[in-house]
Protein backbone atom coordinates (compact mmCIF):
# COMPACT_ATOMS: atom_id res chain seq x y z
CA UNK A 1 0.00 0.00 0.00
CA UNK A 2 1.28 3.32 -0.96
CA UNK A 3 2.29 5.88 1.17
CA UNK A 4 2.15 8.81 -0.61
CA UNK A 5 -1.54 10.97 -1.74
CA UNK A 6 -2.58 13.30 -4.17
CA UNK A 7 -2.93 16.62 -3.62
CA UNK A 8 -4.24 19.05 -5.99
CA UNK A 9 -2.90 22.73 -5.52
CA UNK A 10 -4.98 25.51 -6.53
CA UNK A 11 -3.41 28.91 -7.90
CA UNK A 12 -5.41 32.06 -6.39
CA UNK A 13 -4.86 35.86 -7.36
CA UNK A 14 -7.19 38.93 -8.26
CA UNK A 15 -7.18 40.95 -11.28
CA UNK A 16 -8.80 44.29 -8.78
CA UNK A 17 -5.82 43.19 -5.83
CA UNK A 18 -3.16 45.66 -4.60
CA UNK A 19 -0.20 42.88 -6.16
CA UNK A 20 -1.88 43.09 -9.53
CA UNK A 21 -2.31 46.94 -9.71
CA UNK A 22 1.87 47.06 -8.65
CA UNK A 23 2.56 44.38 -11.14
CA UNK A 24 0.77 46.84 -14.04
CA UNK A 25 2.43 50.08 -12.89
CA UNK A 26 5.49 48.85 -13.25
CA UNK A 27 6.96 50.05 -16.45
CA UNK A 28 6.66 47.84 -19.39
CA UNK A 29 10.47 46.92 -19.91
CA UNK A 30 10.66 45.71 -16.39
CA UNK A 31 7.41 43.85 -16.12
CA UNK A 32 8.44 41.68 -19.02
CA UNK A 33 11.90 41.20 -17.02
CA UNK A 34 9.67 39.99 -14.04
CA UNK A 35 8.11 37.48 -16.64
CA UNK A 36 11.19 36.10 -17.77
CA UNK A 37 12.28 36.06 -14.08
CA UNK A 38 9.49 34.12 -13.10
CA UNK A 39 8.86 31.63 -16.07
CA UNK A 40 12.84 30.96 -15.21
CA UNK A 41 11.65 29.88 -11.37
CA UNK A 42 8.64 28.75 -12.49
CA UNK A 43 10.23 26.17 -14.91
CA UNK A 44 13.36 25.87 -11.86
CA UNK A 45 10.27 24.83 -9.66
CA UNK A 46 8.70 22.24 -12.13
CA UNK A 47 12.48 20.58 -12.51
CA UNK A 48 13.02 20.13 -8.66
CA UNK A 49 9.49 18.86 -7.92
CA UNK A 50 9.18 16.69 -11.59
CA UNK A 51 9.31 13.23 -9.87
CA UNK A 52 6.38 14.04 -7.92
CA UNK A 53 3.87 16.30 -10.03
CA UNK A 54 1.32 14.07 -11.14
CA UNK A 55 0.00 16.96 -13.68
CA UNK A 56 1.56 20.23 -14.50
CA UNK A 57 -2.01 21.50 -15.44
CA UNK A 58 -2.21 25.41 -15.97
CA UNK A 59 -3.44 28.37 -16.20
CA UNK A 60 -7.63 28.87 -15.89
CA UNK A 61 -9.65 30.55 -17.93
CA UNK A 62 -13.07 32.19 -17.97
CA UNK A 63 -15.57 30.49 -15.42
CA UNK A 64 -18.99 29.44 -16.44
CA UNK A 65 -21.26 28.49 -13.14
CA UNK A 66 -24.10 25.84 -14.05
CA UNK A 67 -26.63 25.27 -11.40
CA UNK A 68 -30.53 24.82 -11.33
CA UNK A 69 -31.38 28.32 -12.78
CA UNK A 70 -28.89 27.50 -16.03
CA UNK A 71 -25.68 28.57 -16.63
CA UNK A 72 -23.82 31.96 -15.95
CA UNK A 73 -20.32 33.77 -16.39
CA UNK A 74 -18.59 34.09 -12.99
CA UNK A 75 -15.40 35.54 -11.33
CA UNK A 76 -13.77 34.15 -8.40
CA UNK A 77 -9.82 33.94 -7.23
CA UNK A 78 -8.84 30.51 -9.13
CA UNK A 79 -5.55 31.04 -11.61
CA UNK A 80 -4.52 28.03 -12.01
CA UNK A 81 -3.86 24.33 -11.11
CA UNK A 82 -0.96 22.18 -10.24
CA UNK A 83 -1.60 17.28 -9.33
CA UNK A 84 1.34 16.49 -6.62
CA UNK A 85 1.82 13.40 -4.89
CA UNK A 86 3.34 13.71 -1.21
CA UNK A 87 2.81 11.88 1.95
CA UNK A 88 1.30 14.34 3.59
CA UNK A 89 -0.89 17.56 3.01
CA UNK A 90 2.04 19.39 5.13
CA UNK A 91 4.61 17.75 2.95
CA UNK A 92 2.78 18.28 -0.16
CA UNK A 93 2.03 22.45 0.90
CA UNK A 94 5.73 22.88 1.72
CA UNK A 95 6.42 22.12 -2.20
CA UNK A 96 5.05 25.49 -2.49
CA UNK A 97 6.72 27.78 -0.04
CA UNK A 98 7.85 30.66 -2.09
CA UNK A 99 6.39 29.74 -5.06
CA UNK A 100 7.05 32.19 -8.44
CA UNK A 101 3.17 32.13 -8.56
CA UNK A 102 3.67 35.15 -5.32
CA UNK A 103 6.91 35.45 -4.98
CA UNK A 104 7.48 36.68 -8.00
CA UNK A 105 3.97 37.21 -10.13
CA UNK A 106 1.36 38.80 -8.68
CA UNK A 107 -0.69 35.47 -7.69
CA UNK A 108 -1.58 36.09 -3.80
CA UNK A 109 -1.17 32.44 -2.40
CA UNK A 110 -1.38 28.68 -3.61
CA UNK A 111 -3.94 26.42 -1.41
CA UNK A 112 -3.21 22.35 -1.28
CA UNK A 113 -6.22 19.82 -0.85
CA UNK A 114 -6.15 16.49 -0.80
CA UNK A 115 -7.88 14.66 -4.08
CA UNK A 116 -9.87 11.74 -1.63
CA UNK A 117 -11.18 8.62 -2.57
CA UNK A 118 -14.12 8.34 -4.11
CA UNK A 119 -16.40 6.37 -1.50
CA UNK A 120 -17.22 2.78 -1.77
CA UNK A 121 -21.20 1.66 -2.66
Amino acid sequence: MSTEHTFLAVYLGSMNGSKMAAWRALPEAERKAKEREGMAAWQGWVEKHKAVIVEMGGPLGKTRRIDATGISEVSNALTGFTVVRAASQEEAARLFENHPHFAIFPGEAVEVMPVLPLPQM
